[in-house]
């Protein structure tokens, strides 16, 4: 027995040092078991009359909660389910060097494999955001307000990732090829996926007008195009949002700006409406001494205005008009010009 009472004290000492440990590791343990089942639970993807928006970073944070990282998961939730983007937008805008990382089976799963686990804590932030704002539910409400809204019918993809290098944010190359990238440090990405993606989704309406109208490499159409997004987007929410919030989410300050000099702004910047180059003080406001302290997105509130002042003058629902008719036309039919100039 003399020797046994050292090796039960021993042994009882380290139970005592592991019941003082267990409590928080437990804690963590059940809040990292919590986090994965949310995941888990998220659609893998919202579809709602040929839109269809995937939640590829589902899967992207998935592969890496087993004991070991699942390369299959990889190929078959993330690559293969938006190819097109992965080839053809993500293989093309990052150049040669890269686009093996995204048009191969080989180079997703290679940089997948270290993507997640080195940027951790962001990424499961970005995901808990999006779980307390409960993404299914606001993408379908989205998706279905879009549609009940918009007269012409669109046929989109658009998956929420991560990636290794930035620079789509909120974008793609065709309707098929969109994305919001998770990681782009800079955004709010809960604001992006309620407030922006009915403005992003209006472009895509908006775009396949465009290819007959003679002004569509013009500045007046990006003022026109910009304009019209941020102007659905304030119908969108029924008028609930703020204008200067659905012109670019600017300041009530800097929506003043804008009209104590409006008429200004009009006169000087119109000869840049039939512009083709995009290097214009109208898309660019740093380029005219006159302005170059003016707040930002400046041809959006402009374009927001001219279809403002459309409605006004056609009807209140004159605004589905605008998916239609030439640039050209909306600035004439819309009256503001006279309106300007009666100022």
């Amino acid at each position: 027995m003399k020797k046994i009472l050292p090796i039960l004290l021993i042994t009882h000492l380290f139970g005592l040092l592991s019941c003082k440990e267990t409590p928080k590791e437990k804690s963590q343990v059940n809040a990292d078991s919590q986090y994965v089942e949310k995941i888990k639970k998220i659609s893998d993807s919202i579809s709602i009359q040929g839109i269809s928006i995937k939640n590829l970073f589902k899967s992207q944070i998935l592969a890496h909660q087993g004991t070991e990282y699942d390369s299959t998961m990889i190929i078959e939730k993330v690559y293969r389910p938006h190819q097109k983007l992965w080839d053809n937008c993500y293989g093309m805008i990052f150049g040669e060097e890269n686009r093996h990382k995204f048009n191969t089976k080989k180079g997703m799963v290679e940089w997948n494999r270290t993507l997640y686990p080195e940027n951790k804590t962001f990424f499961d932030q970005r995901a808990k955001t999006l779980l307390d704002m409960n993404l299914d539910s606001v993408l379908e409400k989205n998706l279905t307000r879009f549609n009940q809204l918009v007269p012409h019918k669109i046929k989109s993809t658009i998956s929420i990732l991560f990636t290794p290098i930035e620079g789509i944010s909120f974008g793609g190359c065709e309707n098929d090829e969109f994305c919001i990238e998770l990681n782009y440090k800079e955004s709010e990405i809960d604001y992006i996926i309620e407030k922006g993606l009915p403005h992003e989704l209006n472009h895509l309406a908006y775009e396949p007008f465009r290819e007959n109208d003679p002004k569509k490499n013009s500045a007046l159409r990006q003022t026109i195009d910009e304009g019209f997004a941020c102007y659905f987007t304030w119908v969108f929410f029924d008028g609930q949002i703020s204008k200067y919030e659905a012109v670019e989410n600017m300041s009530e300050s800097d929506w003043n700006w804008y009209l104590d000099h409006e008429k200004q702004l009009f006169t000087e910047l119109k000869q840049y409406f039939v512009d083709e180059s995009g290097d214009n003080p109208l898309l660019r406001n740093d380029k005219i001494q006159l302005f170059k302290d003016a707040p930002k997105s400046l041809n959006y509130w402009l374009g927001f205005r001219i279809i403002e002042k459309y409605v006004e003058k056609n009807g209140v629902d004159s605004w589905k008009d605008i998916y239609e008719l030439n640039v050209k036309n909306v600035l004439e039919e819309s009256g503001y010009e006279k309106y300007i100039n009666e100022i």
